[in-house]
């Protein structure tokens, strides 16, 4: 098949050159230097501004399905731009618009969207879903965080994904379910320690990575995440924020009007990139409890992920755990094993057990592997 990937970024390009061993693949950025290193890998290249969503309309149209590997806060209009092209849509941005919304239209044009659709969220939605068929879910809880193996002071982190993407997660409020009422925190709220093995102490903090869990797995009364970092990174964010460096109110500068949250996430940029081949790692658990549909006992269900870097084909973790999961689900497009018209987040996929067992068996294939434990 035809497919068009849509950015070039770190998580972009792994997911082309993933794409091209079994379809046709163009990719598209404005940047032409982050499309060099596709060269080699027989992937047509086009550059263009995908904030034109005209142009995203033109771009699409001669392909069969599209992959969106855009910043967050051009997602909505992006995918919203494929929809009305009459094109199946697989996402990745981590949009703050409601990408429900866009859900008639696309049942009115007859496409399949999926969406949130990368390591988180994404993965620990697949397993709600599917796990939500078998056990009626009284808690769902998951931890996640992707990090740099080697600590480096003062932000001990490296974003391998647009930095503003990471600022948006670090201010946007975190709402989670707790006694089937939904709360609202701050984001970077309730610190705590986690200890993993081979890693140490990590530090979880309420981000809003519940999202569509919200909304389609209402009647589960406590659902919770948390992001994870290095002890003392979230103390500084929790710094520069209450300082105003977030902050997109324009403030003048020497007669120059800027917004602190720009020029904050140009500078970290530079700080927070990762060096060629410099190593890190992906770090998952999930906890979903609750009791058997079939026999009525306690269940518990844990799925960790511990996943690096891998020298051999210089992929990044995050790059690998998040664009796979992209993949597999436009490979499950291609072989039709998913057809249904409308958005959909992983967990209203996760329901169908084929396409469950594909995107696992996907992912093993290369190498992320989930263990999934079932504790009676």
């Amino acid at each position: 098949m035809k497919v068009i990937v849509l950015g070039a970024g770190m998580v972009g390009r792994a997911m082309a050159i993933d794409l091209s061993a079994n379809h046709v693949v163009t990719c598209v950025d404005i940047d032409p230097k982050a499309l060099e290193t596709l060269y080699c890998h027989k992937i047509e290249t086009i550059v263009a501004n995908l904030s034109d969503t005209a142009k995203v309309s033109e771009l699409v149209s001669t392909f069969d399905l599209v992959l969106c590997a855009v910043p967050g806060f051009m997602g909505y209009k992006t995918i919203e731009a494929c929809i009305n092209a009459g094109k199946n849509v697989v996402d990745i941005s981590f949009m703050p618009e409601d990408f429900q919304q866009l859900n008639a239209l696309a049942k009115s044009k007859g496409v399949t969207v999926i969406v949130d659709c990368g390591v988180a969220p994404g993965m620990p939605n697949l397993f709600l879903g599917y796990y939500n068929t078998k056990i009626d879910v009284s808690r769902f809880f998951y931890m996640v965080g992707g990090l740099p193996k080697v600590r480096s002071y003062p932000f001990q982190y490296k974003a391998p994904f647009s930095p503003i993407d990471v600022l948006e997660e670090y201010t946007r409020p975190a709402r989670y379910v707790e006694n089937g009422a939904i709360a609202i925190k701050p984001a970077m709220s309730d610190p705590e320690l986690f200890f993993f093995e081979g890693i140490g102490h990590l530090e979880g903090f309420n981000t809003d990575g519940l999202r569509s869990l919200i909304d389609t797995m209402s009647h589960i009364p406590n659902m919770k995440e948390k992001t994870l970092r290095y002890p003392g990174h979230i103390a500084l964010i929790s710094a520069l924020e209450k300082s105003g460096f977030f902050s997109h109110t324009p403030i003048s500068v020497k007669g120059n009007s800027v917004k602190p949250m720009e020029v904050t996430a140009a500078i970290l940029f530079n700080e927070w990139k990762l060096q060629p081949h410099e190593p890190e790692f992906t770090v998952m658990s999930i906890e979903i409890e609750g009791k058997s549909k079939t026999n009525g006992k306690s269940q518990k269900v844990v799925c960790n992920l511990y996943d690096e870097y891998e020298p051999k084909t210089g992929t990044w973790s995050m790059a690998r755990t998040t664009g796979y999961t992209a993949t597999a689900a436009i490979n499950m497009l291609a072989k039709e094993l998913f057809n249904e018209k409308g958005v959909f987040p992983l967990e209203l996929v996760g329901n169908n057990e084929n396409c469950y067992n594909f995107i696992l068996k996907y992912l093993a294939d290369r190498g992320v592997k989930y263990r999934v434990e079932v504790l009676e």
